[in-house]
């Protein structure tokens, strides 16, 4: 292709210079700030020639080109465009100067609870699944020893991230503040100390003690914080000023002690006096007014809740709803929220799938049918920026389906015990009407189903494609020629890359490559951190940042491995290359080594793709295997 051609059209449509603050780039998209998005002609960059996709998010304008290509693409861009290379730090810190205050507000949410999920999710499934079994034991249906190790230790262990949520909170929080991680910690320990009671037994015994603040100017209650969560927010954004202040004015010899210890205090005691009795009323009076909202009569409220539920995380808002979920688990002992959110991701599948049932065009069902799959598993990301943002109608059909669903779920009052959990794995959190979520997700999915596929997608657009399909078969283009030389070739077998867990690509947590807009393939979750050839090959990229390379073999195939996702922000941190560009490597052969748990430590997932990038010129890539690999296991079949 003609790199040059390509930033030229792109350069022209998304606004040129005067919109353009600036461009960078990871493994597969060029990522651009520009200051109006509406003088960006989205539609008209999709179809030009290199381009894969087009969506906004965080703040960017992303340009899926591919591994091989965007390198190229992004060196002729910033020629034209006549701007300097930006890092991806660099770049995110752009973005971010750009959003207005609520969108930094809501950035800054999703950056503190983002990395405590797993552990919730943990607490969560756990606490459903004691749920279950409680029930089965009291009513007969099975008999076990509720005195034994594993049923008392689970027990135990189900509620125990909820129990102390302020730290996980007080932690994340201080690191995104910029405070000290454990002097944050000790402030999210110091609002459940053991001699403060117990929120919970308060609320249901009605007793607490009382101590006057302020030289006696008036009382508070000494009651913990369980379950709380924006007065634990505003605590350590408060420890954190006072801390970087003190590191400016205590002079070194004397920072190591006085600047913790008055940093805690001082927080400390505002956070107990003033903070917290503040702040736990204004959390109080959101979750009456959701709980309003979701009680109104004929489930009115929780019917436009689900239809904007799908919206709001296009914007990328989503993650502050974790604030509701727990929340109200705190308060009613379920989240009445996470069933409407189950309901609007459910639906978005529903009306991928039906796109991609309708669809005649292999490459649109190809993408279209694992990102229904993905959505019924609570990864709506495919599935909306993949397949119903891409056409429009599906994607407001889905909404419709979800606040369908939402209805249903608030008429039938549907709780979850816990939170982070949705789709078809969400009814272990709803284990108390199991039934009710069932016919949720029925009607969720049916309901967007039925109108995409009645009203929200026609296949003109895939009938044009086959038309132009059918004529380059007539005549003996390159393309048609190249076919031919794939299909004589036969079948190609690839080998795992690493060792570890391998799972179809529709489950990677990432839109860019579970929608396969890439090329098809499968993932690796690694065990080991080292990368092998997946068969004989010549490299024909690696990046300067060590996360990704590129291969081709001689038949033809190119092929991309990415560990992890999002790791270009490393900028090669943790990672050593043992291969250059040009070398010719054999299956086996270590082409990168990794220090997985750095990674994993700093906040990324290691998740590895191996995708043929070049999908279009085979009749068919097949997963082999799925389960535990290792590097001798055969995963993909191409031909």
């Amino acid at each position: 292709m003609d790199y040059r051609k390509t930033a030229q059209e792109i350069y022209d449509h998304v606004g040129k210079k005067e919109n353009i603050i600036s461009a960078a780039h990871c493994a597969t998209r060029l990522r651009l700030v520009i200051a109006d998005n509406d003088k960006a002609d989205k539609e008209y960059v999709e179809n030009i020639d290199g381009v894969k996709g087009v969506f906004f998010a965080q703040g960017q304008m992303q340009i899926i080109l591919g591994t091989g290509v965007v390198n190229k693409v992004y060196d002729e861009f910033i020629q034209i465009a006549g701007i300097s290379e930006s890092s991806k730090d660099e770049l995110k810190k752009v973005a971010a100067s750009k959003a207005n205050p609520i969108q930094r507000l809501i950035k800054t949410l999703g950056d503190i609870f983002v990395p405590i999920i797993p552990a919730i999710v943990a607490s969560g499934f756990l606490m459903g699944i004691m749920e279950a079994l409680n029930f089965m034991v009291n009513n007969g249906f099975l008999n076990i020893n509720t005195n034994g190790s594993i049923y008392v230790f689970a027990q135990l262990f189900s509620n125990t991230a909820y129990t102390f949520l302020p730290i996980l909170i007080a932690y994340s929080g201080a690191k995104v503040f910029g405070a000290n991680p454990y002097l944050g910690a000790v402030i999210g320990m110091i609002m459940i100390h053991p001699n403060l009671q117990n929120a919970w037994t308060v609320a249901t015994e009605g007793v607490q003690a009382t101590q006057k603040v302020w030289f006696g100017l008036y009382s508070i209650d000494m009651v913990g914080y369980q379950g709380h969560v924006i007065p634990v927010i505003i605590a350590v954004w408060v420890l954190a000023q006072i801390e970087k202040r003190l590191h400016k004015i205590v002079p070194a010899m004397f920072d190591l002690f006085v600047t913790p210890l008055v940093s805690v205090f001082v927080t400390g005691y505002l956070t107990l006096s003033i903070i917290g009795p503040i702040f736990v009323a204004v959390e109080n009076g959101l979750l009456d007014g959701i709980q309003w909202l979701i009680a109104l009569p004929l489930g009115i409220g929780s019917f436009i809740m689900g239809a904007f539920y799908a919206p709001t995380v296009v914007a990328g808002v989503h993650h502050m709803y974790t604030i509701i979920d727990l929340g109200q688990l705190a308060k009613f002992g379920v989240t009445y929220w996470l069933p409407l959110a189950s309901a609007a991701n459910i639906a978005q599948g529903g009306a991928a799938l039906a796109v991609g049932l309708k669809s005649r065009n292999q490459k649109i069902k190809s993408m279209a049918v694992p990102s229904a799959l993905s959505a019924c598993m609570g990864i709506t990301e495919p599935a909306i920026f993949g397949v119903n943002l891409r056409f429009g109608k599906p994607f407001i059909m889905g909404c419709l389906g979800g606040a369908c669903g939402a209805l249903f779920a608030s008429i039938s009052s549907l709780g979850a015990t816990g939170t982070g959990v949705t789709g078809i794995f969400g009814i272990l959190l709803c284990l108390n009407n199991p039934v009710g979520y069932i016919l949720m997700f029925a009607i969720a999915f049916g309901v967007a189903f039925v109108l995409t596929w009645m009203f929200g997608y026609k296949d003109e657009v895939q009938e044009t494609a086959e038309k132009n399909i059918e004529a380059e078969k007539k005549s003996d283009t390159p393309a048609e020629i190249a076919r031919e030389k794939t299909s004589e070739t036969g079948a190609q077998t690839l080998y795992s890359p690493l060792e570890g867990t391998a799972i179809p690509l529709s489950e990677v947590k990432d839109a860019t490559f579970a929608s396969e807009v890439l090329g098809r393939g499968m993932a690796v979750i690694p065990s080991k951190g080292e990368v092998k050839a997946p068969c004989d090959a010549t490299v024909s990229t690696i990046f300067d940042t060590k996360h990704a390379i590129g291969l081709a073999t001689e038949s033809g195939l190119e092929l991309l491995i990415h560990i992890g996702v999002d790791t270009v922000e490393l900028g090669g941190k943790f990672y050593t290359a043992h291969v250059k560009d040009g070398d010719v490597v054999k299956k086996g052969q270590t082409l990168i080594t990794f220090d997985m748990d750095a990674i994993k430590a700093a906040g990324y997932d290691v998740i590895t793709p191996l995708i043929v990038t070049n999908t279009d010129d085979y009749e068919e890539v097949k997963m082999l295997a799925e389960g535990t690999v290792n590097n001798g296991s055969e995963v993909l079949e191409v031909k």
